[in-house]
């Protein structure tokens, strides 16, 4: 392998052509996806963190996601964006691995954080009375644990280990790297890996747990519907609301993994395939589903704000500085009707 190195070591690659006019409008474009991705998420980690009314085993995952976000805006998409306009990558070899692990990381982490909320709308619309029982804060710290600790393990092994080129190496040596390029880069096995690990497998779950929630929501409305309404008033209005707020939760919840799947499925296909096609999909292509992938972490925050209340009355706090005032985490931002 060091021999197939050496061989290239004096190709470089080539720079952006791009006019200053353009550059500098990409720039302005990424700069204001970035501080949106920042800002939106960074309310979501406040907001939870502050209102005590939030603490609940739901809105902790959400916390938890909210920080993957972040994170990748804050470590990832900087870099990405001078390598993506520039087409060079000035950072260095090492922190190239690290900056490519992180973001595998990361990506991966946000799915395996919808799978589990995913399952974790799943007890509370199918199992509404056991599941303060079934979901305690163990549950969800063990949650969180595997959301972040089996992707990291997963995207620093392959990188730092090279088990990514495997199978692949002198045609990723002759063919794809070369100097100041910082690009990710599978062979068939670990495309395929990558593809299970961080996208099919926990996305089917998603999709079928949230089936599941479909169904059974809709049989809730069925019956709801055929009961009569004496019956109703006497099992409590209040438990109508609540359901009515489950699925409310659920239906929301879904949204948001619907985003998610829209916006990284054209890059998970495209990173599967590129290795049976002879790697013949252009570079500039992979780099801009990468950057609709990373947009699902600006739209998450902009999901909660559109259908919960409960984030807008924390928003307009938030930005009147309220929150500094005294037992301002004790303020009331449920309502009844559409907690």
């Amino acid at each position: 392998m060091m021999a197939v190195r050496h061989n290239v070591i004096n190709v470089s690659c080539v720079r952006s052509t791009w006019p200053g006019d353009v550059r500098a409008s990409l720039y302005g474009v990424m700069v204001l996806i970035i501080l949106t991705t920042l800002v939106g998420n960074l309310i979501i980690i406040i907001s939870i963190s502050h209102f005590k009314e939030l603490h609940t085993p739901t809105n902790w995952l959400i916390h938890s996601m909210a920080t993957v976000d972040f994170l990748l805006g804050c470590l990832v998409m900087p870099y990405s964006m001078v390598r993506s306009i520039e087409h060079c990558w000035y950072f260095g070899e090492l922190f190239c691995k690290v900056h490519t692990s992180t973001d595998i990381m990361l990506s991966s982490a946000s799915i395996f954080h919808l799978s589990f909320i995913s399952i974790d709308r799943y007890v509370a619309v199918c199992d509404p009375l056991r599941y303060k029982a079934r979901v305690s804060t163990l549950v969800i710290f063990v949650m969180i644990s595997i959301s972040w600790g089996v992707p990291a393990i997963f995207a620093f092994g392959m990188i730092f280990l090279e088990l990514n080129f495997k199978g692949a190496e002198e045609i990723y040596y002759k063919h794809i790297h070369c100097l100041a390029c910082c690009s990710v880069f599978f062979s068939k096995v670990s495309g395929i890996l990558a593809f299970m690990t961080s996208f099919y497998i926990p996305g089917s779950i998603m999709l079928c747990v949230y089936y599941r929630i479909y169904l059974i929501a809709k049989g809730q409305v069925r019956s709801i519907k055929g009961t009569n309404q004496n019956l109703q008033i006497r099992l409590g209005e209040k438990q109508g609301v609540s359901q009515n707020n489950q699925r409310k939760a659920a239906k929301t919840l879904g949204i948001v993994m619907g985003v998610f799947l829209i916006c990284w499925c054209p890059f998970f296909v495209c990173t599967v395939m590129d290795p049976f096609l002879n790697y013949t999909i252009p570079p500039s292509l992979n780099d801009t589903l990468a950057w609709f992938g990373y947009l699902n972490s600006t739209f998450n925050p902009m999901v909660y704000a559109f259908f919960y209340p409960w984030f807008r009355r924390a928003l307009k706090m938030i930005l009147l500085g309220k929150i500094f005032q005294k037992d301002s985490s004790r303020c009331k931002l449920l309502l009844e009707s559409n907690s």
